[in-house]
């Protein structure tokens, strides 16, 4: 079993964040463009073998595309 290269709160904001994507019908490519940011970005943040994630303006960003709030990828509790 290979361990993930991010913690429990990245992938929580990561599966979020893919469960937005999906909502909108947006491939990877096409939230990349919207993000600004390269067409492998998305990709490399939705794989547990690559140590990329978003940061705290990528998730501004994503709110103001999938017109939600920054909460909505954030977990209600801290994890432990």
């Amino acid at each position: 079993m290979g361990a993930s290269l991010k913690t429990d709160i990245e992938a929580y904001v990561i599966d979020k964040v893919k469960e937005k994507r999906v909502e909108h019908n947006l491939t990877q490519s096409e939230l990349a463009v919207r993000l600004n940011v390269s067409n492998g970005f998305i990709g490399q943040a939705e794989s547990s073998n690559s140590p990329t994630k978003y940061n705290l303006n990528h998730l501004n960003q994503l709110a103001i595309i999938f017109n939600c709030s920054v909460k909505d990828f954030i977990p209600d509790k801290p994890f432990k």
